[in-house]
């Protein structure tokens, strides 16, 4: 008899994972919700009675995906906003959840989604849950989405629940959207004018070169400085990129390493403009999942933890987990995030409020609406700086070269009429 590993909850809430034999995986999932448990997942095991057989056969199932067919593509967490879309728009014209991934994985044309539909309807037809096959995904659906279904599941507002998780993934989308369309200006006028004064360093001040000592005389000391950079820049150039790029790979693998990460991102909230943007970011993405949660009937204690999660910041990660242990001994939010000094006074306090009153989650989406706006006026003020900044370096450069050029003529001009 096939034997299969298993992760479930109890009716405690506690997880349990261990291994059971059964006949098949529906028959294993049917006796482990007669014992009171709910799986998260379930996977036949490498060392099984029929595990050898399946495997040699091509059947054996991977967690998440059976083995992809050629053509195929892996679904990616990109496509959980897409997929939660189509699922809502079926769902809401009345059709149940089963029959509404049923439908997708047949009619959807995206290969992607068409892969993801047809994993999760193989698993609701094995008779698990609609979160239970999400959590076979971990690469599309992250824990918090599939606890938020499950919730929604067990109260009936499966709808609801699936309209709020949309609604907060938009945001998010709208939020990244914002970022990359506030940096694009300012990269590509870094690489224009990075372009431009590299074409002239390079190959039109040589030929001036050529041009001024033909003229003979001493060159005056800018027009000499500028000589000199673009000699260094024709000699050494590309070892200066090629150091620059080893050291960037370096210093990118140092960041992704816990260490560096954790370092970088303390280095981050010193400095002035990226300090103030990284804690708004983090009171942003606090405040909005911790109240699409617990708006969706997640405890707070397991709210917490999914929270701390959605924080990038390392630092202000950090400071969110003790908030947390110190909440699970008593202490309201509000006072516990006080103690670690990294959020706002204002933010805490309007948190104290919806404590007080029993209105955390409004107090949380109003918290999450101010923040939105104060991150996208500090996007734009961060964009005008760079841009500025960026302007106003090559208008120096352009006013030295032309300088030095001019005052090179002038100079080997008079020295040439004084002969």
């Amino acid at each position: 008899m096939p034997r299969y590993t298993y992760s479930a909850r109890d009716q405690s809430g506690k997880t349990v994972s261990a291994t059971i034999d059964a006949p098949g995986r529906r028959d294993a999932i049917r006796i482990l919700g007669s014992r009171g448990l709910q799986v998260a997942s379930i996977n036949e095991a490498a060392g099984g009675a029929k595990g050898g057989a399946a495997s040699a056969a091509g059947t054996k199932k991977a967690r998440g995906f059976t083995f992809l067919k050629q053509g195929e593509q892996k679904p990616t967490r990109a496509d959980r906003l897409a997929f939660l879309e189509a699922l809502y728009d079926l769902m809401a014209s009345g059709m149940s959840a089963g029959e509404s991934v049923r439908l997708l994985s047949q009619r959807i044309k995206e290969p992607r989604l068409r892969t993801l539909c047809a994993g999760l309807w193989e698993r609701l037809s094995e008779g698990g849950t609609l979160s239970r096959s999400m959590a076979e995904f971990p690469t599309v659906f992250d824990p918090a989405t599939v606890n938020l279904i499950q919730a929604g599941e067990a109260t009936g507002s499966l709808n609801d629940t699936v309209a709020r998780i949309i609604a907060h993934l938009l945001e998010q989308k709208e939020m990244r959207r914002k970022l990359i369309a506030a940096m694009t200006y300012p990269c590509i006028l870094m690489l224009v004018a990075g372009g431009v004064i590299t074409f002239f360093m390079t190959f039109l001040l040589p030929r001036m070169q050529t041009l001024l000592k033909g003229l003979g005389g001493k060159l005056p000391p800018s027009t000499q400085l500028l000589v000199n950079m673009s000699d260094f820049a024709k000699a050494y150039g590309i070892f200066v990129v090629i150091a620059l790029g080893i050291l960037v790979v370096m210093f990118w693998q140092w960041r992704n390493t816990e260490p560096g990460r954790l370092t970088t991102d303390r280095w981050m909230l010193k400095l002035p403009l990226i300090g103030p943007f990284a804690l708004s970011q983090t009171v942003l993405a606090f405040s909005q999942t911790l109240g699409v949660l617990l708006e969706n009937g997640i405890t707070a204690i397991e709210a917490l933890r999914m929270t701390e999660r959605q924080i990038g910041n390392r630092v202000h990660r950090a400071a969110f987990n003790t908030a947390t242990a110190r909440v699970m001994e008593g202490e309201s939010l509000s006072a516990a995030l006080l103690r670690t000094k990294c959020f706002p006074d204002l933010v805490l306090d309007r948190l104290a409020v919806g404590e007080n009153t029993g209105n955390v989650v409004p107090s949380l989406k109003d918290i999450s609406k101010a923040f939105q706006k104060d991150i996208t006026a500090r996007l734009e003020m961060f964009t005008n700086v760079i841009t500025t900044g960026v302007l106003l370096l090559v208008f120096v450069f352009v006013g030295f070269i032309a300088y030095a050029i001019v005052s090179a003529v002038f100079t080997l001009s008079s020295s040439f009429s004084g002969r």
